[in-house]
C-alpha cells in the first residue's frame, strides 16, 4: 500500500546504501540546525523564546545522533557491500534546519515563521518517510520518535508567532513561504542543469570525438612503420652536440 501512496518515495528508500547515507545526510542537517537555534538562544531578548529554542536546539542534537546511529548500524550491516549510491536530495529532501537563514539579521517573528514552515514541511516528510522503508521497521521507529518532536516543533512556533508578532504574523508566514519557494526552485535548477551539463557532455563525447578519432587513425596508417632513419640537422648549426 506504500508504495502505491508514494512510489517515489518508495523508490528513493528502497536502496539499503542509499537509505544509510540519506540518514547520515539527515544527522549532518540536524546537527547544523541545532547549532544555529543555539545561536538564537543567545540572540533574544525573550526569555520564554530563550528556553523554548534551547529545548529545540537540544532535540535536534538528539536527532543527529539518533539519525547518525541508525545510519552507521546499516553501514555497518552492509559490511563491504556499501557504497555511496546516487542521492536524490531534491525528492527526499528531509529537514533542512535553518536552511542558511542568518539568524543575527532575523528577528524573532521571522525566524519562528520559517521555523513553522519547516517543522511542518519536516513532519509530512519524516510521515512519508516512514511509509517507504517498508520492512525496515528500526528505520521506521526512527523516523516516528523524531516525528514527535517535530509536531511540538511545529505547535509551538505557530503559536509563539501569534503571541510575538500578533499584527504581522501571516505576512511572516507568506515572506517566509516566498523564501522557501525561491531556495526550492534554486535547488532544482541546480539539479537540473547538472542533468542538462551531463547530457551535453555525453553528446560532445559520442559526436565530436569520434571524427577525431577516426583523423587519427587514418594519419597514423599513413605512416611508415618501424625505425625511421632521420638526417641530422645540427651539422649545420655549429652545435657541440
Amino acid at each position: 500500500m506504500g508504495v502505491l501512496r508514494n512510489p517515489i518515495q518508495y523508490w528513493v528508500w528502497r536502496d539499503p546504501s542509499r537509505r544509510a547515507y540519506r540518514l547520515l545526510r539527515f544527522a549532518e542537517v540536524e546537527a547544523d540546525g541545532g547549532r544555529d537555534l543555539a545561536r538564537a538562544a543567545e540572540l533574544t531578548r525573550d526569555a520564554r523564546l530563550r528556553r523554548l529554542y534551547l529545548r529545540h536546539a537540544k532535540d535536534e542534537q538528539r536527532h543527529a545522533d539518533i539519525f547518525r546511529g541508525r545510519g552507521t548500524d546499516l553501514l555497518r550491516s552492509l559490511g563491504g557491500g556499501a557504497d555511496r549510491a546516487w542521492q536524490p536530495d531534491w525528492l527526499a529532501p528531509g529537514e533542512r534546519g535553518l536552511d542558511d537563514v542568518r539568524v543575527e539579521r532575523e528577528g524573532d517573528g521571522a525566524l519562528l515563521a520559517f521555523l513553522h514552515l519547516s517543522e511542518r514541511e519536516a513532519a509530512r516528510s519524516f510521515a512519508a518517510y516512514s511509509d517507504a522503508v517498508g520492512a525496515d521497521c528500526d528505520t521506521r521507529n526512527v523516523f516516528q520518535h523524531i516525528l514527535r518532536d517535530e509536531t511540538f516543533h511545529m505547535n509551538y512556533t505557530r503559536r509563539e508567532l501569534a503571541r510575538v508578532a500578533p499584527r504581522r504574523q501571516g505576512w511572516l508566514l507568506w515572506r517566509a513561504r516566498l523564501g522557501r519557494f525561491w531556495k526550492s526552485y534554486l535547488r532544482f535548477a541546480v539539479a537540473l542543469g547538472n542533468v542538462f551539463g551531463t547530457i551535453v557532455l555525453t553528446l560532445q563525447y559520442f559526436i565530436l570525438l569520434p571524427p577525431f578519432a577516426w583523423a587519427a587513425k587514418r594519419a597514423e596508417r599513413r605512416e611508415p612503420k618501424g625505425w625511421v632513419t632521420v638526417a641530422s640537422a645540427t651539422a649545420d648549426r655549429g652545435g657541440q652536440y
